[in-house]
């Protein structure tokens, strides 16, 4: 029986570190990183390129070793118990990583049977998956016919065969498409159903809050901040209105009729003159019922009302003073040789 590690809240985590440390020559790609998940959420590690996210994910893995620090993952140490804890976890890494020349339903197969499911199970796990992520129809298929959605969804369900306790899923989302995109939020969100934790490395505001509960931001190889989604809207500004009067000439009362409001307790409304525009930054859906609330009680008619997340750039220069353009930090090839055992 797995032990899991209880949070300073009372409630169990499912991930667990503490100052966790990696480099690559002069660099720091993880500089004293501390986390904690708790049990069937999804935690966002939002992060540039070079930032430490896929690092991270690779330590806690058993891909690579850290240079200082701990961690546990569904109560197994990723250092001292490797081989345990291999058997609940999944990874979906950026690329797809089944055999392309291998059809759809043979891949799932075997990796059952890499995962020491007895013959009968394998199939039986590679069917009912390829029916929960729509690739039936084309399990005799070769991967390599696969578009884009479908291996990544192929990808996504090889993560699954064993049924992982933590699913790491490091940007997962990178190159689709936004249909596909949403079909991947879809399952992710089904497999947090079924009880799964999920620790997600994202680029992407707009997928952090569509899927994740918590976020942990990381800079450099460091934590600059955390906590709920909420928490960290309030911190960078939240979403953003932007309000289009129906006649230009009301777009200076529109703008003085919301700085009247004094919602948003963090800034004031700014004017697009250029697109015709306030722009007026709100933390929740009740603020913006406000907005519009004032707007119809002044008597002003809108054109277009459009809500609008912080990019990542805002989200980094609100917390560190500088944009989110960090060097990428490749992981170096030689590195195949830490690889926990």
């Amino acid at each position: 029986m797995t032990r899991i590690d209880k949070n300073s809240s009372g409630g169990e985590n499912a991930v667990t570190v503490r100052g966790m440390v990696k480099h690559y020559g002069e660099t720091k790609a993880l500089d004293g990183v501390d986390l904690d998940v708790r049990e069937g959420t999804v935690m966002g590690v939002l992060g540039p390129n070079g930032a430490g996210k896929t690092t991270l994910v690779r330590i806690l893995s058993t891909l690579l070793s850290p240079d200082a620090g701990q961690a546990t993952v569904a109560g197994y140490d990723v250092l001292r118990q490797p081989r345990q804890l291999r058997r609940v976890i999944g990874l979906t890494g950026q690329y797809a990583s089944v055999d392309e020349k291998l059809p759809g339903w043979e891949n799932l197969y075997m990796i059952g049977r890499l995962l020491d499911l007895p013959r009968k199970d394998a199939r039986a796990r590679a069917d009912e998956l390829l029916e929960r992520f729509s690739l039936t129809d084309a399990a005799k298929r070769p991967a390599s016919t696969y578009s884009g959605g479908m291996r990544r969804r192929l990808d996504l369900a090889a993560s699954m065969i064993g049924r992982p306790q933590v699913l790491f899923l490091d940007e997962p989302t990178t190159g689709l498409d936004p249909r596909t995109r949403n079909e991947v939020w879809d399952e992710v969100k089904a497999m947090v159903g079924d009880g799964v934790t999920v620790l997600l490395t994202t680029q992407y505001m707009e997928e952090a809050e569509q899927l994740a509960s918590e976020l942990t931001v990381v800079d450099r190889g460091k934590v600059i901040a955390g906590g709920g989604i909420e928490e960290l809207k309030a911190k960078v500004g939240g979403r953003t209105l932007r309000v289009r009067p129906a006649d230009p000439v009301q777009l200076r009362p529109l703008a003085a009729a919301l700085d009247e409001l004094g919602i948003t307790g963090l800034a004031t409304t700014t004017v697009d003159a250029d697109s015709g525009t306030v722009l007026v930054p709100v933390l929740s859906d009740e603020q913006l019922t406000a907005v519009v609330s004032a707007v119809t009680a002044r008597g002003i008619t809108l054109s277009s009302i459009t809500t609008e997340l912080p990019s990542l750039d805002e989200v980094f220069l609100s917390l560190t003073g500088h944009r989110a353009g960090a060097p990428q930090d490749t992981v170096p090839a030689d590195t195949r040789e830490e690889v926990a055992v």
